[in-house]
């Protein structure tokens, strides 16, 4: 079992900046990918950046120029630097995680969210 706790969310004012944290924990043989999710009232959830166990990013168009995701391996761990930030982009953000266990078993992880707010 594989889990997920996040941290740095809050509120922040438009053009402001967030960073968020996630650390993942538990009997980890690889993470492959970690990401980061949103999902704003009455809206699906979205993906909002990844990144592979190599370092290869990948980002919503919404948020390309803006956003960092970066990851420590070592620490089991992925950040999400959010810069420029719009009211659009307020959402609960979700940590995602995917690997394999150390009795070789496929993991899909979630942390439990963190509200991110942008007011105008």
């Amino acid at each position: 079992q594989v889990q997920l706790v996040e941290s740095g969310g809050g509120l922040v004012q438009a053009g402001g900046s967030l960073r968020l944290s996630c650390a993942a924990s538990g009997s980890i043989l690889r993470i492959n990918v970690m990401g980061w999710y949103r999902q704003a009232p009455g809206k699906q959830r979205e993906l909002v950046a990844g990144i592979t166990d190599g370092g290869s990013p990948n980002y919503a168009d919404s948020v390309k120029g803006r956003f960092t995701i970066s990851r420590d391996n070592a620490k089991n761990t992925v950040y999400l630097q959010m810069n420029s930030l719009k009211p659009e982009d307020t959402a609960v953000y979700y940590c995602n995680a995917l690997g394999f266990t150390r009795n070789f078993a496929n993991f899909a992880s979630w942390g439990q969210g963190t509200q991110d707010t942008v007011s105008s």
